[in-house]
């Protein structure tokens, strides 16, 4: 499989952001956080063993904690600067090394738009997780950061002719759905939760991005150094096209909210096609 991502790259970014935090930068975490435990706590279970997958930061093994719902979870992470000195379990970046049947609740937040082989990735915590165990995950979708997307790539095109990805390519909600399902997974559901963030400007967006370890890992990415007439001219045409009337300009961040279940005798069974669809909060209950 030929890559996208550079991961050497994106283990760099993410190490220099720990390093320097900026207070708020992880907002969006953050709010991710809340929401896994909104969503765990829909679920009528309560499950022994958890794993928090190559998250980053503690939030989301902290926010299962919060909710009760497991008996003990643990971190699993590719560096060591991202346990900070916690417990937790190393290994090589897409990789997960559990045995098979070994866990009963899988999390994953914002991680998974950054992986270069999503349904291996998928496949390997569906092969971890215990006939009737579930996992949980959060990633950027379709949609995320397009306003800086289209204003980079009208800049680059007006001033050089021509344009290169600079923001990552997002997995449509629906292209999700069908991973879970390809993964092996029972009951999977996929749907989208759209976050708008208002900055004073493209610079201050660029430097939350920054601060989240969230700058451009593709392999195509341009190699010539990006000047700053474009991006002063990108700012332009941001503030032209996705600005408010106070002249805040606005950030969209889509993110795709994921369950599926490893399959078990015990477990409805799914719809026929065409028939109605049933909700995330009964998927999880259905568990």
């Amino acid at each position: 499989m030929q890559a996208i991502f550079d991961t050497h790259l994106s283990l760099q970014h993410k190490r220099r952001a720990l390093a320097r935090p900026v207070d708020g930068a992880d907002f969006l975490m953050q709010r991710l956080a809340e929401d896994l435990s909104d969503r765990l706590a829909t679920v009528e279970r309560r499950f022994a063993d958890a794993a928090a997958l190559f998250c980053v930061t503690p939030h989301a093994r902290d926010a299962v904690n919060a909710s009760g719902k497991a008996g003990a979870i643990a971190r699993i992470e590719a560096d060591p600067a991202f346990l900070q000195g916690s417990d937790g379990k190393l290994t090589a970046p897409e990789t997960l090394p559990l045995p098979p049947e070994s866990l009963d609740l899988a999390v994953s937040l914002l991680s998974l738009h950054e992986v270069n082989d999503v349904p291996g990735m998928l496949v390997q915590i569906r092969r971890a997780l215990r006939p009737d165990g579930l996992f949980l995950g959060a990633m950027a979708g379709g949609g995320t950061l397009g306003e800086l997307r289209e204003s980079l790539l009208a800049a680059e095109s007006e001033i050089y002719g021509g344009a290169s990805p600079r923001v990552f390519p997002f997995a449509d909600v629906r292209d999700v759905g069908a991973l879970l399902q390809r993964a092996g997974f029972a009951l999977p559901v996929a749907d989208v939760e759209t976050i708008t963030v208002r900055y004073p400007d493209m610079f201050a967006l660029m430097r939350d991005l920054r601060a989240m370890g969230s700058t451009s890992t593709l392999v195509s990415r341009s190699r010539r150094p990006a000047t700053r007439t474009l991006f002063l001219r990108a700012a332009e045409i941001y503030a032209e096209r996705f600005s408010d009337p106070d002249g805040k300009i606005r950030a969209t961040f889509s993110i795709v909210w994921m369950s599926g279940w490893a399959p078990a005798p015990t477990q409805q069974k799914p719809l026929k096609p065409g028939s109605a669809k049933i909700s995330l909060a009964e998927a999880l209950r259905g568990g």
